[in-house]
């Protein structure tokens, strides 16, 4: 999905893979925000696993681990777990053009490899800039 503004940046939601035991399921399937707007990415899960993470895949890169939910609080990156509604969420502030990527909510252990893709337990949200 494509948008004409340029500083606009949108997202919508499709899942990777996963199993019965560590279901991920995001809040959204599109998401519209405007460069400078906070931003809050969310997932549900159903597991056994309580480790999250979201991983950040920039085009042409392999994922990169953004933040844990035990993981200082950067400047404009923050991880929020609520254990009883078992919800996790990625918030990033001052959305920029540059933050256009592949974000993935995931439960630990996540199988990266070598490929340009993550492999298990992952559903994807994903960020598009104008062209």
């Amino acid at each position: 999905m494509w948008n004409s503004d340029p500083n606009v940046l949108e997202k919508s939601v499709f899942v990777v893979s996963g199993s019965s035991e560590d279901l991920l399921t995001p809040f959204k399937d599109e998401l519209t925000a405007l460069e400078g707007d906070t931003v809050t990415l969310s997932c549900n899960f159903s597991a056994s696993s309580i480790n999250l993470c979201w991983y950040q895949q920039k085009s042409s890169s392999p994922p990169q681990l953004l933040i844990g939910q035990y993981s200082p609080r950067t400047e404009r990156l923050s991880f929020k777990h609520d254990k009883n509604t078992k919800e996790f969420h990625l918030e990033i502030s001052s959305a920029a053009v540059s933050d256009s990527a592949v974000y993935y909510c995931a439960l630990e252990p996540t199988v990266t490899g070598n490929s340009s893709t993550v492999d298990e337990n992952l559903w994807t949200q994903h960020w598009i800039g104008s062209p």
